[in-house]
C-alpha cells in the first residue's frame, strides 16, 4: 500500500457553453478543419432550442461532486475531450496540486475505439508524471443497470395505468460509423448487453428493442437501425405510447434534450402518438455507487490504498 494520494478524473465529450462557442467547438471536434456555415448555424439553432448552452459540464461536475462526497472528499476532477475544461488542463492542475496517481473514468459506459479510445489517447498524451489507470468500460456494472432500471420504472408511471405494461421501450445510444464493425469493436454488443441487464431487472415482459440515434452527417454508413425509423415503425404498427431510454448517455446534453425531446417528440406527435423519455442518470445515487465501486476497486487492485 502507498501513502501517495490518488485522485479521480471523470472525462466526457465536451460541449459549447454558449452560442458563441459553437463554431470554435466544431473546429475542435473536426480536428481544425473549417466547418460549413450551414452546419454551424444548424448546431447553433439546436443549442438555442435547449436554452443556448449545453448542460453537460454542469451535470458532469454534479456527478464529480457527488462522487467526491461518496469517497469521503477525495478529489474528483472533470476533463472534456473537445471543450473547456480540457482533459490536458485537468491533468496539469492535478499534477500542480501534488496528485501522483489518478483513476480516470470515461463517463460513457460502453467502449468503442472511436469514442472511449480517443479519450484514453488524450489521457496518455497529457498524463505527465501522474500514474494513471483508465477505466474504459463499465456497461455491466450492477449499480449502473439498477440505476437505468429505476429510471425506466419511473418513466413508465407517466403513461396511463392501463397501458404501462405494454409500452414498448426503445433503448438508444449514439451511432458510430459502421466501419468499427470490421475491427470487432465491442460497442454494439456492450450496448445490447446493458439493455438485457436492464430488462432482466424489469422482469423482461415489456416489448423492447435497440436503436442508434444522432448519426453524423457524412457519406459513410452509420450503425443502425435508426431510432427515428424504429419509432415510426412502432407507431405504424398501432403503438400510441412509446418509451425512449437513451442508455448510452449518462447525463443531459444535446443528443438527449434536442434529438429525443424535440425531434422524436415532434415526430411522434405528427404520427398521433406520445413518447416519454427516461430521465438522464445525472447524479442518480445508484450511478454514484457504481462509480465509487469502480474507483475504489481499481485503487485497491493497484495497491494505492
Amino acid at each position: 500500500m502507498s501513502d501517495a494520494p490518488y485522485a479521480v478524473l471523470l472525462v466526457a465529450y465536451g460541449a459549447p457553453l454558449s452560442l458563441d462557442d459553437v463554431e470554435p467547438y466544431l473546429l475542435d471536434v473536426r480536428g481544425g478543419r473549417s466547418t460549413p456555415v450551414e452546419m454551424v448555424e444548424d448546431l447553433r439553432a439546436r443549442y438555442a432550442a435547449i436554452g443556448g448552452r449545453s448542460p453537460l459540464l454542469d451535470r458532469t461536475r454534479e456527478q464529480a461532486e457527488a462522487l467526491s462526497r461518496r469517497l469521503e472528499n477525495r478529489p474528483v476532477l472533470v476533463g472534456m475531450r473537445h471543450w473547456h475544461p480540457y482533459i490536458k488542463d485537468a491533468l496539469a492542475d492535478a499534477a500542480r496540486c501534488g496528485v501522483c496517481r489518478a483513476v480516470v473514468v470515461a463517463m460513457a459506459p460502453h467502449y468503442s475505439r472511436l469514442s472511449i479510445g480517443a479519450y484514453q489517447q488524450q489521457v496518455d498524451q497529457a498524463r505527465g508524471p501522474i500514474d494513471v489507470y483508465f477505466v474504459s468500460h463499465w456497461f455491466d456494472h450492477p449499480r449502473f443497470l439498477d440505476a437505468v432500471a429505476d429510471r425506466v420504472r419511473a418513466a413508465l408511471q407517466r403513461f396511463p395505468h392501463q397501458v404501462q405494461d405494454q409500452v414498448p421501450i426503445i433503448f438508444t445510444a449514439h451511432s458510430l460509423p459502421q466501419r468499427i464493425l470490421a475491427d470487432g469493436d465491442p460497442y454494439p454488443e456492450q450496448l445490447r448487453a446493458s439493455m438485457a441487464g436492464v430488462m432482466t431487472r424489469l422482469g423482461g415482459h415489456h416489448p423492447h428493442e435497440f436503436a442508434f440515434q444522432s448519426a453524423g452527417r457524412s457519406h459513410q454508413p452509420w450503425l443502425g437501425p435508426d431510432a427515428g425509423a424504429v419509432l415510426e415503425r412502432l407507431v405504424s404498427a398501432g403503438n400510441r405510447h412509446v418509451l425512449i431510454c437513451p442508455i448510452g448517455f449518462v447525463a443531459d446534453h444535446l443528443e438527449v434534450l434536442y434529438d429525443v425531446d424535440v425531434e422524436y417528440r415532434r415526430r411522434a406527435q405528427e404520427l398521433g402518438a406520445r413518447i416519454e423519455r427516461t430521465d438522464s442518470l445525472n447524479a442518480h445515487p445508484l450511478l454514484i455507487e457504481a462509480l465509487a465501486d469502480l474507483v475504489t476497486t481499481t485503487a485497491r487492485e493497484r495497491g494505492w490504498v
